[in-house]
């Protein structure tokens, strides 16, 4: 497997470990039932693909992508800030959407720069963008 190969799947488990993560904290501040059960659905998706791409590494004998606790910092203290005064329905739709997209445009630029990888790797990239999609596109009924 290619260096490349590995730096997209390492930003893989990046990016679904964040949404995990995300998902994990702003789901005590949702109040709307449908809206809880998508995001435990998508926190769901975003585990099973975090372990594969992980497996992927470890297959290859590769270091897995270790996230830091200032970064886990900066996540909590962004949703919390951003949840303080407002916990609508409406607010916590626009902040996973903002989420998935952030994600999306990491991701479009893990390809980007890794030209030279492998097929599955880039197939594997574009099922998480491709759910990353279906996910803004789902919420977008609750804005």
């Amino acid at each position: 497997m290619q260096k490349q190969d590995l730096a997209i799947y390492r930003n893989i488990q990046k990016n679904a470990e964040m949404g995990m993560k995300a998902i994990n904290i702003i789901s005590d501040k949702v109040h709307d039932v449908e809206l809880a059960r998508q995001l435990t659905k998508q926190g769901l998706k975003y585990s099973e693909l975090r372990n594969r791409a992980v497996d992927k590494l470890l297959e290859e004998k590769a270091d897995p992508y270790r996230g830091t606790y200032i970064q886990d910092i900066l996540l909590a203290t962004g949703i919390h800030s951003s949840t303080f005064l407002n916990t609508s329905t409406s607010h916590i739709a626009e902040l996973v959407i903002q989420g998935s997209n952030r994600g999306l445009t990491d991701m479009w630029k893990s390809v980007n720069q890794n030209k030279m990888a492998g097929r599955e790797a880039v197939e594997f990239a574009k099922e998480l963008m491709d759910f990353e999609e279906k996910n803004v596109e789902s919420l977008k009924s609750y804005l």
